[in-house]
Order: structure tokens, then C-alpha cells, then sequence
């Protein structure tokens, strides 16, 4: 999912920054910005284009460019947690996550997510996914079981993975076809929000997508536990 840069800087820290910022979680939040700041930030911050370019894209002068990027800063800033956890320190809890999941510790589930976690899931009307977000510790909790109950009555196996540069987890099928890929946004040691994405659209890039999905559907279950 993250673009490839068209940049000039060189310095080594770069892609590890780059990947962070194109987190899954991190382009949902970008979604709080306004679309000129959205556009301003990302082809300074993401492509490294220069202030007179932007201006020319976006048809405003290098000060009002300026303004539109430091201003997306600000607020991206504010409302990102201050304390990210390590690289180390993320895996570890993306994998205590899974196997807490898995076998059905609702209190150990818990003790990994932050008080306000928020559960988003895109199945793009084609296979069960969540109708809407789902926030609160508790809820986020429950509903994650459900899910890997349904999983785990599938036979799907979940292992972890990379998720544009951040611990993640992967969805796949008795036949190792892919069903789903879900990405953790990890800081201050818990997870604040978690994105899952079973939309087949979105998910044949990675592989061969299984039709379980499909099959589910049919059968009349949903991932928050519904049918």
C-alpha cells in the first residue's frame, strides 16, 4: 500500500520514518485533515517535493504551501500518542495479541489494548466485516474473540507478519489463500487501534484470495458476532 517515494533526501533514517507514517493507522488519521493539508503534508513529508512545486499543484504561493504543511504537522502531532514502543517491544505485543486471541483470554486481550482502542474493518460489502467502528477495551475485546472464534471454526490460520513497516497479522486458509491481513498502531505498551481489512479488492495484491469469505457470508455469520 505505501507508494514509492519521488524525494531527494538521502539520510538513512528515511524509509524507517517513511514506513511509519504510511501505518494504516496513520492514513486513517491523515482522514482528520483537510484534503489540501492532506495533499500538502503527504507530497512534502511522504514524496519530499519542494514548496514551490506544491504550490504549483495545489495553486496557492510557498507561504500559504508552508502554512498548509506545518499546520497538518501540528495537528497529526497532537493527536498521535507521544511514547512509541520499540520495534522489538511492538512484535512482542502484536504476537502476545494473537496468541491471547487465540486461545480465548479475554483478560490477557484486554491488558494489550488501550482504554479508547478502536476496531476499524473493510470488507467492502463483499465478505463479514464489521458495519462500523468499535471502540472501548472491552467491546474491542469481545468482538476480536468473536472473530477469531469464527476463524478458528474455519480452519484459518493466523500468523504474524509485516503490515507497511508495522506488526501485523495475517489471515489464511487450509489451502494458505489469503482471507485477511490486520495491522496494529502500538504505543506507550498497548495497542490503540487495530485495522482489518477483508475486502478481496484490497487483498489480491498480496496473493490468492480464498473464497471463504464468500462462504461465510452465505452461511449468514458476522464478524462482530451477529447473524
Amino acid at each position: 500500500m505505501a507508494p514509492g517515494a519521488a524525494g531527494h533526501r538521502s539520510d538513512a533514517g528515511r524509509p524507517a520514518e517513511t514506513a511509519d507514517s504510511l501505518s494504516l493507522a496513520f492514513l486513517v488519521l491523515l482522514e482528520s485533515l483537510s484534503p489540501r493539508q492532506r495533499a500538502a503534508f503527504l507530497l512534502r513529508e511522504v514524496f519530499d517535493y519542494p514548496y514551490p512545486q506544491i504550490a504549483e499543484i495545489l495553486g496557492t504561493n510557498v507561504d500559504g504551501t508552508r502554512h498548509l504543511v506545518a499546520r497538518a504537522r501540528n495537528h497529526l502531532c497532537e493527536r498521535r500518542p507521544r511514547y512509541h514502543a520499540s520495534r522489538r517491544q511492538r512484535e512482542q505485543l502484536a504476537k502476545r495479541f494473537v496468541a491471547a486471541a487465540q486461545s480465548g483470554d479475554l483478560g490477557a486481550l484486554e491488558a494489550l489494548l488501550a482504554q479508547d482502542v478502536a476496531l476499524h474493518g473493510d470488507g467492502g460489502g463483499k465478505v463479514p466485516a464489521l458495519g462500523r467502528m468499535v471502540s472501548g477495551r472491552e467491546r474491542v475485546a469481545r468482538t476480536v474473540l468473536r472473530g477469531f472464534s469464527v476463524y478458528a471454526h474455519h480452519g484459518v490460520h493466523v500468523r504474524l507478519t509485516d503490515v507497511n513497516g508495522q506488526p501485523g497479522a495475517l489471515a489464511s486458509d487450509e489451502r494458505h489463500r489469503l482471507v485477511g491481513v490486520m495491522g496494529f498502531d502500538i504505543a506507550e505498551g498497548r495497542i490503540h487501534s487495530i485495522h482489518s481489512v477483508n475486502n478481496p479488492d484490497k487483498l489480491h495484491h498480496l496473493g490468492q484470495v480464498s473464497d471463504l469469505g464468500l462462504d461465510v457470508r452465505a452461511s449468514g455469520h458476522r464478524a462482530d458476532g451477529n447473524s
